[in-house]
Protein backbone atom coordinates (compact mmCIF):
# COMPACT_ATOMS: atom_id res chain seq x y z
CA UNK A 1 0.00 0.00 0.00
CA UNK A 2 2.84 2.35 0.89
CA UNK A 3 4.51 1.75 -2.48
CA UNK A 4 1.27 2.47 -4.29
CA UNK A 5 0.89 5.81 -2.45
CA UNK A 6 4.50 6.77 -3.25
CA UNK A 7 3.95 5.89 -6.90
CA UNK A 8 0.70 7.91 -6.99
CA UNK A 9 2.23 11.03 -5.44
CA UNK A 10 5.33 10.87 -7.62
CA UNK A 11 3.14 10.61 -10.73
CA UNK A 12 1.11 13.57 -9.48
CA UNK A 13 4.27 15.59 -8.84
CA UNK A 14 5.61 14.80 -12.31
CA UNK A 15 2.30 15.87 -13.83
CA UNK A 16 2.39 19.19 -11.97
CA UNK A 17 6.04 19.75 -12.88
CA UNK A 18 5.27 19.11 -16.55
CA UNK A 19 2.52 21.74 -16.49
CA UNK A 20 4.60 24.47 -14.87
CA UNK A 21 7.08 24.73 -17.75
CA UNK A 22 6.34 27.77 -19.86
CA UNK A 23 5.72 26.98 -23.50
CA UNK A 24 8.17 28.24 -26.07
CA UNK A 25 6.51 31.29 -27.56
CA UNK A 26 7.59 33.06 -30.69
CA UNK A 27 7.10 36.81 -31.02
CA UNK A 28 4.26 37.90 -33.25
CA UNK A 29 5.52 39.66 -36.36
CA UNK A 30 4.47 43.26 -36.90
CA UNK A 31 1.52 43.66 -39.27
CA UNK A 32 2.34 45.03 -42.69
CA UNK A 33 1.52 48.68 -43.33
CA UNK A 34 -1.84 49.46 -44.88
CA UNK A 35 -1.87 50.06 -48.62
CA UNK A 36 -1.90 53.70 -49.65
CA UNK A 37 -5.35 55.23 -49.93
CA UNK A 38 -7.05 52.73 -47.60
CA UNK A 39 -6.81 54.73 -44.39
CA UNK A 40 -8.77 57.94 -44.51
CA UNK A 41 -8.10 60.15 -41.52
CA UNK A 42 -11.28 62.14 -42.20
CA UNK A 43 -13.44 59.05 -41.51
CA UNK A 44 -12.06 58.48 -38.02
CA UNK A 45 -14.30 59.98 -35.34
CA UNK A 46 -13.11 62.97 -33.37
CA UNK A 47 -14.05 62.63 -29.71
CA UNK A 48 -14.47 65.64 -27.43
CA UNK A 49 -14.94 64.97 -23.73
CA UNK A 50 -16.62 67.66 -21.63
CA UNK A 51 -18.17 67.86 -18.18
CA UNK A 52 -21.63 69.30 -17.61
CA UNK A 53 -22.09 69.45 -13.88
CA UNK A 54 -21.33 65.97 -12.59
CA UNK A 55 -22.08 64.31 -15.95
CA UNK A 56 -19.39 63.41 -18.47
CA UNK A 57 -20.40 64.02 -22.10
CA UNK A 58 -18.45 62.58 -25.02
CA UNK A 59 -19.20 64.11 -28.44
CA UNK A 60 -18.42 62.02 -31.52
CA UNK A 61 -17.94 63.85 -34.83
CA UNK A 62 -17.01 62.77 -38.34
CA UNK A 63 -15.89 65.52 -40.72
CA UNK A 64 -17.02 68.09 -38.14
CA UNK A 65 -20.60 66.77 -38.00
CA UNK A 66 -21.94 65.68 -34.59
CA UNK A 67 -23.60 62.28 -34.89
CA UNK A 68 -23.49 60.73 -31.40
CA UNK A 69 -23.30 61.74 -27.75
CA UNK A 70 -22.38 59.43 -24.89
CA UNK A 71 -23.62 60.71 -21.54
CA UNK A 72 -22.20 59.17 -18.38
CA UNK A 73 -24.02 60.46 -15.28
CA UNK A 74 -22.22 60.34 -11.96
CA UNK A 75 -24.97 58.27 -10.37
CA UNK A 76 -26.09 55.87 -13.10
CA UNK A 77 -25.44 53.91 -16.26
CA UNK A 78 -24.23 55.66 -19.39
CA UNK A 79 -26.51 56.11 -22.39
CA UNK A 80 -26.14 57.26 -25.99
CA UNK A 81 -27.96 59.92 -28.01
CA UNK A 82 -27.86 59.12 -31.73
CA UNK A 83 -28.75 61.26 -34.74
CA UNK A 84 -29.43 58.61 -37.40
CA UNK A 85 -30.58 60.82 -40.27
CA UNK A 86 -28.59 63.98 -39.48
CA UNK A 87 -31.66 66.20 -39.09
CA UNK A 88 -31.19 66.94 -35.39
CA UNK A 89 -33.71 64.37 -34.14
CA UNK A 90 -31.86 62.62 -31.32
CA UNK A 91 -32.82 59.10 -30.23
CA UNK A 92 -31.78 57.74 -26.85
CA UNK A 93 -30.20 54.31 -26.76
CA UNK A 94 -29.11 52.71 -23.51
CA UNK A 95 -25.71 51.04 -23.42
CA UNK A 96 -27.28 47.72 -22.45
CA UNK A 97 -29.89 47.95 -25.23
CA UNK A 98 -28.82 45.83 -28.20
CA UNK A 99 -31.71 46.91 -30.41
CA UNK A 100 -33.65 43.67 -29.92
CA UNK A 101 -36.74 44.05 -27.80
CA UNK A 102 -38.59 40.87 -26.97
CA UNK A 103 -42.32 41.33 -26.34
CA UNK A 104 -43.28 40.28 -22.83
CA UNK A 105 -47.06 40.04 -22.83
CA UNK A 106 -48.95 37.86 -20.41
CA UNK A 107 -50.75 35.26 -22.49
CA UNK A 108 -52.44 33.43 -19.70
CA UNK A 109 -52.28 32.93 -15.96
CA UNK A 110 -53.28 29.95 -13.88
Amino acid sequence: MRRLMILFFSALALNVAAQTRPPKLEPIPEPPPAPPGVLNEALEPQVTITRRGDDKVEEFRISGKLYMLKVTPSHGVSYYLLDHSGDGQWVRQDSKDAGLRVPMWVIGTF
